[in-house]
This record gives C-alpha cells, structure tokens and sequence, in this order.
C-alpha cells in the first residue's frame, strides 16, 4: 500500500540526458494519467504516446505501469522534465528531484523491510565500496537468525554510516604549511592554488573527495596566522567555523618551522589526525605524526589509511552492519532489528 501520498520521484540525475525516468506513486497515478497520456496503459506492459499538458503535447514519453507505481521514461532535455514535474506539481503530486537522500519507501519494490531499506538508501552510496557494502547487508543480515551477534559491537561499527554520509574532513595548519599541496594529493587533482607565499588560499575550499572508497567532505582551509588584510582575516575567521564543525581535522605540521610556533594548534585540536609535512627537510618528531612530503606524494597514503580508520572503513567486511539511526537504536536496546524477518 502506498498511503494516501501522490509522489513524483525523479530517478536519473537532474541534468541532460537522453532519457530521464520519473516514477509516479500515489492514489492519484490513474486519473493523472487517463487525463494526460493518449493511450491506455495495460499492467506490467510499456506503452509509447503522446502525453500532454491541455492542448499541448509536451512529449511522447514510454511508460510502464505496474500496480503501485507507473514509470515515465521522458526525453531527457531540460525543458522537458521540468514541464512534466510542474505538471505533476499542479495535480498535487509531491516532487522529489534530489537523488542525494533516501528514497521513499513508496519508490522501491523490495519484498522485506530490510530490503526496501537497502533500495532506499541507494541513491546515498557514492563509491563502488559504498554500493558494495549496501547491497551485501540482505545476506549478511539474514545470516544472524543463526548466530547471538554482539549487538554493542555492531553498534559500534560506524563504517556503513559514514560511507552513506560522507564525513567533514578539514585540514588545519599554519602559513605556507603545504596544506593545499596536500588536498590536492588527497583528492587526486588540483583543486586549490598552491604557491610558495603565505596567504595563497584567501578561502576555504571543499569538494567531495574519494578516499580509498569512502567519500569525505575535504575543506582546505587558509593558513591561521595573524594578518593585517581584512579579506584574509575574514576568511580565516570563516573557515575557524568549518573547523569546528567538521568530523575529523588534519592538522598539519611545518618541519621547518619550530613545534613551539605551532603547539597552539594541537591544543586547540586533540583529537586532530597530525601530519608533518616537509619532513625532508627536518627530522621533527610528533607523537602519532604521519611524516609527508605533499609535493611529491609521500606519505600520502599513509594519511588515507588513518583517515579510513578513522571512520571505520575496512572493519569487519562481509558482516552485518548499520546505516539508519533507528537501527542504532535497536541496537544499543540489545535487540535485533524488527524488519530481520520482514
């Protein structure tokens, strides 16, 4: 049963396309589409024709009827699916065009509830270990009615979570550390302007990036150093908050520059993953410090790695996992998740 809800999910990402899918759910899919498509549409069969907005034919879309739900499978420019979306918007479907949350219950076709919870998390998994880890739960928790699992432990293993919502990583250091030399080497390619001057990065800078399979929020930020230019000193002022807010900070350390000049930086962040770059050029010594050299990529894997431990990635492959906070919950109540024999 899909509720009293009219719903309009578009499926293919919301640019140009050769084809873009919508799914219509809802009470309101037969009279929307008797009223608006020329042809009737038979269950489980695709049928090809004009559908149309009053007098006007907005396009000549493939739909496949099923029972809860009819597809429409519309040429994919632009103009055409936001017509047809506003069209469904004005007969009271609710439009969901945004691929980056969970979909509607009412949109995936699963058998179980477990399995209508791995479909509905799909659109959140980035990365082939994402998809990979996602898809393999059905199995892997199905696999527990023979076992007593150790549910705190499974509480406590936050890998599914953190692939499915891509964690804040910040990266934190003095002038002139490397740090943008860095971000670039995490994410592959040159996202931030590097320079041997201070002040380079006027701006924090943040794009997905890919992390041996667990995609991460990186935020370079401006170098912290006192500065007499307002628009820097803005800047650095701004980025403070993204530091705040993030899930795991880098702080980098200069080798060249002396541990004294930057110890307010591991006070003020603890918990910070510490990394000496330069470290080349001096043999600085840092409790727990990863020693790299950004400009050639050493040490760059060794950062990968504890930002992955960091998050859990690579715990327990195979076996069951978490990835709502509900089922946390049931978790850490010490009991099983009511959908295991749904």
């Amino acid at each position: 049963m899909t509720g009293s809800r009219n719903i309009a999910l578009l499926l293919t990402p919301p640019h140009p396309a050769a084809i873009a899918v919508v799914r219509l759910i809802g009470p309101g899919v037969e009279s929307f589409l008797a009223n608006h498509f020329s042809k009737p549409l038979p269950i489980g069969r695709c049928v090809h024709g004009p559908l149309r907005s009053g007098d006007q034919v907005l396009d000549d879309p493939l739909i496949v009827r099923q029972a809860d739900y009819a597809d429409v499978n519309l040429h994919g420019g632009p103009w055409i699916v936001r017509s047809f979306l506003d069209l469904v918007e004005k007969h009271g479907f609710e439009v969901s065009d945004q691929l980056a949350s969970p979909l509607p219950f009412e949109a995936v076709e699963g058998t179980t509830e477990l399995e209508k919870t791995v479909l509905s998390a799909l659109p959140l998994a980035g990365t082939e270990l994402a998809l990979q880890r996602l898809l393999e739960q059905p199995t892997s928790w199905k696999s527990l009615h023979n076992i007593t699992p150790d549910l705190r432990a499974m509480a406590d293993d936050w890998e599914l979570w953190w692939l499915l919502h891509p964690p804040h990583v910040a990266i934190a250091g003095i002038a002139n550390v490397g740090k943008s030399t860095l971000a670039n080497q995490l994410f592959g390619q040159q996202r931030s302007i590097t320079a041997d001057l201070p002040g380079t990065t006027r701006d924090w800078v943040g794009d997905i990036a890919d992390i041996d399979g667990l995609a991460v929020h990186l935020i370079d930020t401006p170098g912290i150093r006192d500065t007499d230019d307002a628009i820097e000193a803005e800047a650095i002022a701004q980025a403070a908050v993204q530091l705040e807010q993030a899930d795991l900070i880098l702080v980098v350390l200069d080798a060249t520059v002396p541990i004294g000049e930057q110890e307010h930086l591991l006070r003020r962040y603890p918990n910070a993953l510490r990394i000496v770059n330069k470290s080349d050029r001096s043999p600085m010594d840092v409790p727990q410090g990863i020693r790299t050299i950004a400009t050639t990529g050493m040490g760059i894997d060794s950062v990968r790695k504890a930002i992955c431990r960091h998050f859990h990635i690579g715990r327990r492959p195979g076996e069951a996992k978490w990835w709502t906070m509900e089922q946390r919950k049931i978790l850490l109540g010490g009991l099983l998740p009511v959908f295991l024999g749904g």
